[in-house]
């Protein structure tokens, strides 16, 4: 009898800038691994990091992913949508569970619009705790004296 059948697998997905990986995003990653079987993590295009944050990430979005990939948590790293809200990663790859960072509340607030909508019927979402209260957050380690 095979215990890991298709039929008890759980996909999670996870989304981010992962720019120099720390550990925040270490804890972030081990923890959504916890929530299922294989573990997708979406790492946002640079393109698309500028649209957002209106700032270029200090690496390019492939050694980001290589990062990513390297991770002994991550099965799949992928780059994230050419266009902003299209999702067409999660229609592609079919999570049954997306972690949140305690920061994307944005991204959390969109999802679930598109979830009461019918866009997105099975899919649950989960808010991961920060690592020792947020220390280790990218934009924190990028600030000057």
């Amino acid at each position: 009898m095979e215990i890991h059948s298709q039929k008890f697998s759980k996909k999670v997905m996870v989304f981010g800038v992962f720019d120099r990986l720390h550990p925040g995003h270490t804890s972030f990653l081990e923890q959504a691994a916890q929530r299922g079987t294989e573990l997708i993590a979406v790492v946002t295009r640079d393109a698309m990091v500028y649209q957002l944050k209106k700032k270029m990430p200090s690496l390019h979005e492939a050694m980001r992913m290589q990062a990513v990939q390297n991770n002994l948590h991550v099965h799949n790293a992928v780059l994230g949508d050419a266009k902003l809200g299209s999702y067409e990663v999660i229609r592609n790859h079919k999570p049954d569970v997306i972690c949140l960072g305690y920061d994307q509340q944005g991204l959390m607030q969109d999802l679930q619009t598109r979830m009461t909508q019918g866009e997105f019927l099975s899919l649950e979402l989960v808010i991961m705790k920060p690592h020792e209260g947020g220390r280790f957050h990218t934009s924190l380690l990028t600030k000057t004296a």
